[in-house]
């Protein structure tokens, strides 16, 4: 279980969390921001955000978490970038507040800061999501994806092949994504439908961005990836190499081999 001074808690006045630790800066801060975690983090994302927090201080690190929500300004130092699934109508909240800030998030991109970006969320940092009633949502075009907003849901267990190994998780979606030409999918659906139900693909990915359908959340399930996020983060933060430790992940381990191996026989 993560320390409760790992992460923000929704509903506190404040929007950053330093844990008060002197004398235990540890290998260095990891600025780790959590994007609109009230209008875009419905399906438990936030467990994503823990999870990060959590394994950022196990691996001694010092994780600082900010909340940024619409209308406030972007933190100045972002390390690491989450965001999470919502319903359309969170999506039109966000666009607006998203588009403010579009220069910065694509200059943190291009800087090679860490992001994962889950279902709306990955959708909005595509070129465009088109609602079910024909409404076009502009997106960043971090990743070149395009999504189309259709009546019927995607839903069910996913395992994947990645980069990272098998990932497992949960989909929940009615948006039907295409990639670009040139765009690599995050992953290879094993099991599930993907970004379409057609071409096999899942989520996409742009140097340290990731964008994915899947939830869970995500990242508790999937400890491999995890850490990639991390270590792509504190290297942006320290200038150095990532330093992790050794990790105990027997019982996320455990969970995981019985999905894969329940889902795909």
């Amino acid at each position: 279980m993560s320390d409760p001074r790992d992460v923000t808690i929704l509903g506190e006045p404040a929007t950053s969390h330093r844990p008060a630790d002197p004398g235990h800066e540890g290998k260095g801060e990891i600025h780790l921001v959590h994007m609109y975690p009230r209008e875009m983090s419905i399906y438990g994302d936030l467990g994503n955000t823990r999870c990060l927090a959590a394994r950022v201080r196990r691996h001694g690190y010092v994780p600082v978490v900010h909340q940024h929500h619409p209308g406030q300004p972007f933190p100045e130092t972002a390390h690491l970038v989450v965001g999470g699934g919502g319903q359309d109508s969170g999506q039109a909240k966000v666009e607006e507040d998203l588009e403010r800030h579009a220069d910065r998030l694509r200059g943190l991109a291009a800087d090679g800061a860490a992001m994962l970006m889950v279902c709306g969320m990955y959708q909005l940092f595509g070129n465009a999501f088109v609602t079910v009633e024909g409404q076009t949502l502009p997106g960043l075009g971090i990743l070149d994806v395009t999504t189309q907003g259709n009546a019927t849901r995607m839903i069910g267990p996913v395992v994947l092949s990645t980069d990272f190994g098998d990932v497992v998780g949960y989909e929940n979606h009615s948006g039907s994504t295409t990639l670009g030409a040139g765009q690599t999918p995050f992953g290879r659906v094993r099991h599930g439908s993907g970004n379409n139900r057609s071409d096999g693909t899942e989520g996409a990915v742009s140097g340290h961005v990731v964008g994915s359908y899947l939830h869970g959340p995500i990242l508790p399930a999937n400890p491999r990836l995890a850490d990639a996020l991390i270590g792509w983060a504190a290297e942006q933060a320290t200038g150095r190499d990532f330093q992790p430790a050794e990790l105990d992940d027997e019982v996320a381990r455990q969970a995981h081999a019985r999905q894969v191996s329940r889902l795909l026989g």
